[in-house]
């Protein structure tokens, strides 16, 4: 996606759309071998044409020995026909399992690319603040592409072998259907009349379809967006569910998770109507297909102008032709939720254009290189994601080795000028000035612990490999966690198993290990007592000389941990940074 500018997909066409979604694995570095794969399945789908056509012509010379009643003949049909049906499935099983592998590898590319293109230039975090437009990536990412993957795949190879089958059968059913003169329209006569039939039989049918299920590939987005809502909300129950069982709030819960089932409910109750209608259309017209054939071909037999096997012959043909013929019939529910599926990776697939676009533009806070030694904004005004000023014309120079405490009233913006020093926050203008090769650290109130190994969250965003055992120990114990030196390699869920204290403190242990030259911390010791809020800021400022410290905090404790405080006042509805005083003592 991003390295070809040439496959933007806003504006394009369906086809278009479809092409920019697929043509980037297939010229990609595994074209050769997924072409390769690509190419035996077609290989296998093709000789199974070819196997068709041979119990097609088995049909003809079986039927005809049992009217005949040619024992010799039957039995020795009998075993070609064991010799072809083997051929058939092992070649099915090939084919199956080929595609499937194919369907693998083309998925992993897909994700591996659009986590890369997600993740790339932070624009996960300007999705998630902005929106653009999108909703579940990782929907999107899990199962959308799965699907792509699949949908495409299988309806692609089904359409080609239906294309190869009817070019095939058509002219077997050319040749076995022979004239038929209409004495009602003049006594014209029309060649390989069955063909026709089947052609007329696939077209009503292709439009009968299309009017009775076009609905449904708008009911199947919806439906996976619903899905998704519902997943959503039951994970952040699972996550939060210690501050709900204290609360008491299982109640509220339950309704707003019957709200989101609700949606659910509704649209899958559509989706069973039409679906419902659609199988109906569709059996019936299988059915009538079985019989429909016999039907035509029948006077030509009672009239003792074709033998007995050319009417089975001619019945395999004919619904071999209008098999063909009737993919988009059989194929429709598939089609539809084909088409939801392309629908939501297009649309994310244009979030994350708009918002590398936005990125790349030059519009909004820049990052540039700055000063060896210190951290600056220059004329920055910092805004909301819909474009409201929150911070006007801020103008505040950091020095490295100079500990900064922000202060200010809850809510006026402290943690958002934090997020735009560290070079994180995109909205707004202006530029912010980092020393060039600068390591910058940010330990929220909450600190970010990834699903995993205990060593893997304490060395976040680290290789865990880069520390020895005793190191991550050290961290640990000096961190006032020694309780958990013993389970390093222990994995497991550690937001939801640590108490929001132990989370912090895994945070400053992993500033231990990391050793930033700036770390910011907002409002990182709100969940510990004063005198561990106190042993660890002397902890970094023993271990970390060389990292100069940020924080927000509302205690006035920690005034004495920095050389200067910056304080935040609103003024005309606005933030404004009003002070830059000296703490109020050092330790």
């Amino acid at each position: 996606m991003s390295d070809d500018a040439s496959l933007s997909i806003a504006g394009r066409s369906l086809p278009g759309k479809v092409w920019a979604l697929i043509k980037p694995y297939w010229s990609s570095d595994e074209r050769w071998s997924a072409r390769g794969l690509l190419a035996s399945i077609v290989a296998m789908a093709l000789f199974m044409v070819f196997l068709d056509v041979q119990f097609n012509t088995w049909n003809n010379s079986f039927y005809n020995a049992l009217q005949e009643k040619r024992g010799e003949d039957f039995w020795a049909l009998i075993l070609w026909f064991s010799f072809l049906a083997a051929v058939y499935i092992a070649v099915a099983g090939y084919n199956r399992y080929l595609n499937l592998w194919l369907q693998l590898r083309w998925r992993r590319w897909l994700t591996d690319r659009y986590l890369a293109d997600w993740l790339r230039d932070r624009v996960h975090y300007r999705i998630e603040l902005k929106g653009y437009g999108t909703d579940n990536v990782d929907q999107r990412i899990q199962e959308d592409l799965k699907d792509f993957a699949s949908l495409t795949l299988s309806l692609g190879l089904d359409l080609l072998s239906s294309v190869v089958t009817l070019v095939t059968f058509a002219n077997i059913l050319w040749v076995l259907s022979g004239p038929l003169t209409l004495p009602v329209f003049g006594g014209i006569t029309v060649h390989g009349y069955m063909m026709w039939v089947a052609f007329a039989y696939a077209l009503v049918g292709s439009g009968l379809t299309h009017a009775v299920g076009r609905a449904l590939a708008g009911l199947n987005y919806q439906q996976q967006r619903y899905e998704a809502n519902f997943r959503f909300d039951l994970v952040r129950l699972r996550e939060n569910s210690e501050s709900i069982a204290a609360l008491r709030g299982e109640a509220d819960e339950q309704r707003n998770l019957r709200r989101r089932f609700q949606d659910v409910w509704r649209n899958f109750s559509s989706l069973m109507h039409y679906s419902k209608r659609l199988t109906w259309f569709i059996t019936g017209y299988r059915q009538i297909a079985i019989i429909f054939p016999f039907m035509v071909v029948a006077p030509r037999y009672f009239a003792d102008t074709i033998k007995f096997g050319v009417i089975f012959q001619t019945a395999s043909a004919f619904g071999q032709v209008q098999g063909a013929l009737s993919w988009f019939v059989t194929a429709y529910g598939e089609l539809a939720q084909w088409r939801a599926t392309l629908e939501r990776l297009t649309s994310f697939h244009e979030a994350i254009e708009a918002a590398r676009r936005e990125a790349m533009s030059g519009q909004g806070i820049q990052v540039v290189a700055g000063a060896a030694h210190e951290l600056a904004m220059a004329d920055v005004t910092i805004a909301l994601p819909n474009g409201n000023a929150l911070l006007g014309h801020v103008q505040l120079r950091l020095v490295a080795g100079e500990n900064t405490l922000i202060g200010g009233a809850s809510g006026i913006g402290k943690s958002t000028l934090f997020r735009a020093l560290s070079g994180i926050w995109p909205f707004g203008e202006g530029q912010v000035m980092v020393p060039t090769g600068a390591r910058l650290m940010f330990l929220p109130q909450r600190p970010y612990l990834p699903i995993g190994s205990l060593r893997e969250a304490v060395a976040y965003p680290a290789d865990p490999a880069g520390f020895s055992d005793e190191a991550i120990t050290a961290a640990l114990q000096d961190s006032q966690l020694p309780a958990l030196t013993a389970q390093l390699d222990e994995s497991s869920h550690w937001a939801q198993r640590l108490s929001p204290g132990e989370q912090q403190r895994v945070g400053f242990a992993r500033a231990l290990l990391n050793q930033p030259d700036w770390l910011f911390l907002d409002e990182a010791t709100s969940a510990l007592d004063a005198a561990t809020e106190r042993h660890l800021y002397r902890l970094l400022g023993e271990r970390l000389p060389q990292t100069t410290l940020v924080s927000i905090a509302h205690q006035p404790t920690l005034a004495a941990f920095h050389a200067r405080r910056v304080v935040l006042t609103v003024h005309n509805a606005r933030a404004v940074i009003s002070e830059v005083l000296p703490a109020a003592g050092s330790s």
